[in-house]
């Protein structure tokens, strides 16, 4: 299996001046203005690819009676019935589609097939390119598999691991995001994996939209520190150990606010419990970036991530990140100069590294002002550019005698 800088230069020397256009149906259950770390991660990886010259087919659920189908210059929207997923009301969980997919993709083939979330309507994807021999990648955006734990369901991790590796083990290749989830995978069984990475908006998320204001309706004093996680309040987030993290530190600063952005299942207890706790609700666009911003501290102990784009925000804005050592954490913290990383799942030390952070104002804002520094090479346009190189890689790889018949600059 080729690295995905080796694929990519496999494509780069078969396209040295331009590459083919692409037309590509994607599958997925979830996309703006839905908010959660997978839809902003394709709505860019779409936009991305239609500034490139490719055409995408985006087939999803309809997430309400009255919504209507976006039709565009290189994008084409095919909404499909859906139902509401238990616990996350705001999405829908996409239903068998297979006859719907295959007169859809007869009448007009895409180069290739890619499916994003791993429900029936994914499924039905999968059947559909294969009876129809269509070239079929699938991202790995979610682990529902470590979910389980936390929801009392513990009993279900091995039969789901066994469902999402026959699911990705149907496709030509899986995208996953980070090196160490690819040899996580692929010690469960899952092959063909490739390294993608994801990227941020470096512009929204940025040092320069600190809010003295937003900071004074928190109750902070110029000086002080704001602790800030972003997430869903749910389970698997593992919120209990950031509020003990904040605990301890406010043992040592007792002027500290913890800020929690985000709603979910949670929320009403948390509020409950925790009366000197700030809970934000849900916030988007520069209202949240403002939020990141007016922060110095932010607090990431989830242990369910497959990638965790809330990191690299959190760097983008000029925070001191305090995260386990895998996933997006492994891949951009370096410990002690960029951010802070506990061993993973260890909870004590991850709670007494937030806390060395409380009377340490410099150190925070040296911490911040090198995550920000690292995160400005993690630009979309590097980071689609290498999603087109895989997807042009597969293509190449089944229809060879296509090569340079459609070419864009």
């Amino acid at each position: 299996m080729l690295s995905h800088m080796d694929g990519a230069d496999i494509v780069l020397q078969h396209y040295p001046a331009a590459v083919r256009k692409l037309r590509v149906a994607m599958v997925t259950e979830t996309y703006p203005p839905e908010i959660n770390g997978v839809a902003m991660t394709m709505g860019r990886i779409v936009t991305g690819l239609q500034s490139r010259g490719h055409t995408v087919q985006l087939v999803r659920p309809r997430q309400h009676a009255g919504e209507r189908p976006a039709d565009q210059p290189l994008f084409e929207e095919v909404l499909q019935r859906g139902v509401p997923i238990p616990r996350y009301d705001a999405l829908k969980l996409g239903l068998p589609a297979k006859q719907a997919l295959l007169r859809l993709w007869a009448k007009h083939r895409p180069d290739i097939v890619h499916v994003v979330t791993e429900g029936p309507l994914g499924w039905s994807a999968l059947a559909a390119a294969s009876k129809l021999k269509l070239p079929v990648s699938t991202d790995f955006h979610t682990n529902f598999h470590s979910y389980s734990a936390h929801y009392g369901v513990g009993w279900l991790k091995t039969p789901i691991t066994a469902y999402l590796r026959k699911f990705h083990n149907k496709a030509l290749s899986t995208l996953v995001p980070t090196e160490s989830l690819r040899e996580e995978l692929k010690a469960l069984g899952f092959r063909n994996l490739e390294v993608v990475a994801r990227g941020v908006d470096t512009a929204l998320f940025n040092p320069q939209r600190r809010s003295i204001a937003l900071r004074q309706t928190w109750g902070v004093p110029g000086t002080g520190l704001v602790v800030l996680s972003v997430g869903r309040l749910a389970p698997e987030k593992n919120l209990a150990l950031t509020l003990r993290a904040y605990k301890l530190m406010r043992e040592l600063q007792p002027r500290l606010r913890l800020v929690l952005v985000g709603d979910g299942p949670e929320r009403a207890r948390l509020e409950r419990e925790n009366p000197d706790v700030i809970f934000a609700g849900m916030r988007i666009g520069d209202d949240l970036a403002a939020h990141y911003a007016s922060a110095d501290v932010f607090l990431f102990p989830s242990v369910t991530e497959t990638y965790g784009n809330v990191t690299v925000e959190a760097m983008a804005s000029g925070l001191a990140v305090v995260a386990y050592d895998y996933a997006a954490a492994q891949q951009h913290i370096r410990h002690g100069e960029n951010g802070i990383l506990a061993p993973f799942g260890a909870a004590e030390d991850y709670a007494q590294a937030a806390a060395a952070l409380a009377n340490a104002g410099p150190r925070v804002r040296a911490l911040g002002e090198r995550a920000r520094a690292t995160t400005e090479k993690l630009d979309w346009s590097y980071i689609v550019a290498e999603f087109e190189q895989a997807l042009l890689r597969l293509t190449m790889e089944i229809f060879p005698h296509a090569i340079g018949t459609h070419v864009v600059a």
